[in-house]
């Protein structure tokens, strides 16, 4: 790089580096997202040859819609054979209030508000996740995490009428707080991002782990009376925000199981309608796909090689904290998701991973590893996003 180029770039501030990063990755995006657009056919969303913003509010996004605009069903609807049938409860209200709120404000149509919601807190989370990543590694390799984020897989869903990206803002801004040790401002994160995305549970669980190793290690990291029953008090409220939308459901519906039964409702295609059993529908879900024994024994060495994962020293120079999110995350969907086509969207939660891949310097693999994730991205659009008929749906 020419010195010229190089004092320009360490003038720069980390905010505008960051933010150059985002818009060039939303430019790449765009065109792949617009390029698949020309060619859709007519479904059962939009007509053939969508604008962009018809394109990018399908699938789930017209459930988001539905909550926006109708709210929750006070009764569930039922399927021919008397179960509860796919509902309104399995959105959770976090994101499709901020857009009604937007639509209200600004008198526009739910799909430019819902995708301009997306793309600007994927903008947030972008600078967050910088922050987040530079308190464990040096600013190169926190910024090339940055641009893994950005260019990742599933990274289209950051600018679609999807939660994900005001969930994943307000998860990151959280993990950075639990870095930062301000419990205080949890208390309102959590209770959003909670809201947006079920995840009260898991960073319950990575905050009783976080509780348990400062109270261990004390004596060299002083955990005061104070600070220690304020970190507790975020631990059990981040359980109860666990566990408020079920309860919600269940005061609206009268149904105790209300947003359990619905939630179960999207794998009966796959294995009919069975009772909530946690850890068990990984393994259904590899019988379903792979059969018997094959699917038993792929979830074992998942499970295996994810532990392995976790103490490569990589993901070790993330911190103690960081890994304590991943794992609870992890523990969670083992727990309660039935792996099917939604698998990489529900697992975008884990992305401070990324910071582990960004580490290598050398130009060549960064090189690579963007292209390759460019590449990933026309595939999951192609496979999860676009409507042929023969999808891997819905994403």
């Amino acid at each position: 790089m020419p010195a010229v180029w190089r004092a320009r770039y360490r003038l720069t501030p980390w905010w505008a580096r960051v933010l150059i990063v985002w818009a060039l990755s939303r430019v790449v995006t765009t065109t792949l997202i617009l390029m698949l657009a020309r060619v859709q056919g007519e479904n059962a969303w939009t007509g053939a040859n969508p604008n962009y913003v018809d394109f990018a509010t399908m699938w789930d996004g017209r459930w988001y819609n539905i909550v926006a605009v109708s709210g929750y069903p006070t009764v569930l609807p039922l399927t021919a054979a008397g179960q509860i049938g796919e509902n309104a409860w399995a959105f959770m209200p976090g994101y499709p209030v901020v857009a009604r709120s937007l639509m209200i404000l600004s008198g526009q149509e739910w799909a430019p508000v819902a995708v301009f919601v997306s793309v600007a807190f994927s903008a947030g989370t972008a600078l967050l996740f910088y922050r987040l990543m530079n308190r464990m590694l040096d600013s190169s390799t926190a910024l090339f995490s940055v641009v893994l984020f950005c260019v990742a897989p599933l990274s289209p869903l950051l600018q679609f009428g999807y939660a994900e990206s005001m969930y994943l803002f307000f998860l990151t801004l959280a993990l950075y707080l639990l870095l930062e040790r301000r419990y205080g401002l949890l208390f309102p994160t959590i209770a959003v991002m909670a809201l947006t995305r079920p995840s009260g549970l898991a960073f319950a669980l990575a905050m009783g782990l976080h509780v348990v190793l400062r109270f261990v290690t004390r004596v060299r990291d002083p955990f005061g009376g104070r600070e220690r029953m304020l970190a507790v008090s975020v631990a059990i409220f981040s359980g109860v925000m666990g566990l408020a939308w079920p309860v919600a459901a269940w005061i609206v519906t009268g149904s105790l199981t209300a947003y359990t039964d619905t939630e179960l409702a999207w794998r009966a295609p796959y294995i009919g309608y069975q009772e909530l059993v946690p850890f068990a529908a990984w393994f259904q879900s590899g019988v379903w796909w792979l059969g018997s024994p094959q699917g038993i024994l792929v979830v074992i060495a998942l499970i295996v090689a994810f532990t392995l994962v976790m103490f490569t020293p990589a993901v070790r120079r993330l911190g103690v904290d960081l890994r304590f999110w991943v794992a609870s995350y992890a523990l969670y969907l083992l727990a309660v998701f039935f792996p099917q086509s939604s698998t990489f969207r529900l697992l975008m939660p884990l992305f401070p991973l990324l910071g582990a891949v960004a580490m290598p310097r050398h130009p060549l693999y960064r090189i690579g590893i963007v292209l390759l994730l460019v590449a990933a991205q026309w595939g999951w659009l192609l496979i999860c996003w676009g409507v042929d008929g023969r999808d891997w749906t819905p994403p």
